[in-house]
């Protein structure tokens, strides 16, 4: 009886084997995902599998679903809500080209998903050594047009701050994996798509940006008390120090509109703010933040901490940052570790314009 199940577990590995791409680096497709469930896969060999290859679909709620009464385990349904379809690399598209990947399906991915590179001649070149024919050429060509590096800086000239490329996406919202200060509002975790990319403050609104927002001939008519802190907070009496976060004001809206931009979303804040990583924090607390146990009690001056993913500073700690809607999000100086999570999410309850919160804008438009 042993001998018989050992040749059925034999036989269904193989089976599963035969279900996956005949060109390894080719990503999987919801019907290959669904075959290695029914097939009997590992789950966590599966979930493997779908981290290193990638896969060229959404996977909705509905699809996950007919997966788990299928028998996909957790691991499985967790690596996929993860994945989602991304942008390819270009060591992605040249894998597809010297694998074997028919031309026409190579250059379907491609539009499909986008590349998140500059495809210069040279690269161009090398695909075409590698077997890439016109139309794949003319493709990744084409993609290349609307992609800027996740990061790339350029300044506003209304504010004279820096704003940095935020690309599109998809990112998993709430909760991290292993993080257990996670609230009831963080939960459940989410897929949520980013679809067009957009520029994001590089740090917080500083006192010098709003400075030439309140000396603007072309500011918002009307906005009366936008300062509610005439000598400023105990930390930048008399609003000394422009590299200070600006805090303590009303406008935050209109500082966006007239900088051309606006508040970011909480969505958009989180995707930002993660920078590209799935962890509670995109890097040690110490090393990324102002909070509780290293800031001596005040705000400090923007950009002294590291960077995250995406080029931005002080998304963690510092000041809390005011986001469109009743939320603020990242919390602020004298915040806890349980608050200093890109997750956690907090109201703004009845002192929006306090002096522990502050604010950044996002943009639209492709160029500001």
């Amino acid at each position: 009886m042993k001998f018989y199940m050992l040749i059925l577990i034999l036989f269904l590995a193989v089976v599963a084997q035969s279900a996956l791409p005949q060109q390894a680096s080719a990503p999987l497709t919801k019907g290959q995902v669904m075959d290695l469930v029914k097939f009997g896969m590992d789950g966590a060999e599966l979930a493997k599998r779908v981290k290193e290859r990638g896969i060229d679909f959404e996977p909705t709620d509905g699809y996950l679903e007919a997966l788990r009464t299928a028998g996909a385990q957790d691991v499985v349904i967790q690596a996929l809500r993860e994945m989602g379809p991304k942008p390819l690399t270009r060591e992605q598209v040249g894998k597809l080209i010297a694998g074997g990947v028919p031309s026409e399906r190579a250059a379907t991915l491609v539009k499909e998903r986008g590349i998140d590179f500059h495809p210069d001649e040279q690269y161009l070149e090398s695909l075409r050594v590698a077997g890439a024919d016109n139309a794949v050429i003319a493709a990744v060509r084409e993609a290349g047009k609307t992609v800027l590096p996740a990061g790339t800086a350029r300044v506003n000239p209304k504010d004279g701050l820096k704003y940095v490329w935020i690309p599109p996406g998809t990112f998993m919202m709430g909760c991290s994996p292993g993080d257990n200060e996670c609230a009831k509002g963080e939960k459940p975790p989410h897929n949520v798509t980013i679809p067009e990319g957009f520029w994001m403050g590089q740090t917080e609104v500083t006192v010098g940006g709003f400075r030439r927002f309140l000396g603007s001939s072309d500011k918002v008519n009307g906005l009366d008390q936008i300062l509610l802190k005439e000598h400023g907070p105990d930390f930048n009496k008399d609003w000394t120090n422009e590299n200070m976060p600006i805090v303590c004001v009303a406008g935050a809206y209109e500082y966006c509109a007239w900088a051309g931009g606006r508040l970011p979303t909480e969505e958009e804040w989180e995707y930002a703010a993660r920078g590209g990583s799935a962890e509670a924090c995109y890097g040690k607390p110490d090393e990324i933040a102002w909070y509780h146990n290293n800031s001596g009690g005040h705000a400090h001056e923007v950009a002294q901490k590291r960077a995250n993913g995406f080029g931005l500073y002080d998304m963690l700690g510092n000041v809390w940052e005011q986001v469109s809607g009743s939320r603020r999000r990242g919390g602020y100086w004298d915040s806890y570790t349980t608050d200093v999570r890109v997750s956690d999410r907090s109201w703004m309850g009845d002192y929006p314009n306090t002096y522990d919160t502050g604010f950044r804008c996002a943009w639209v438009p492709i160029n500001p």
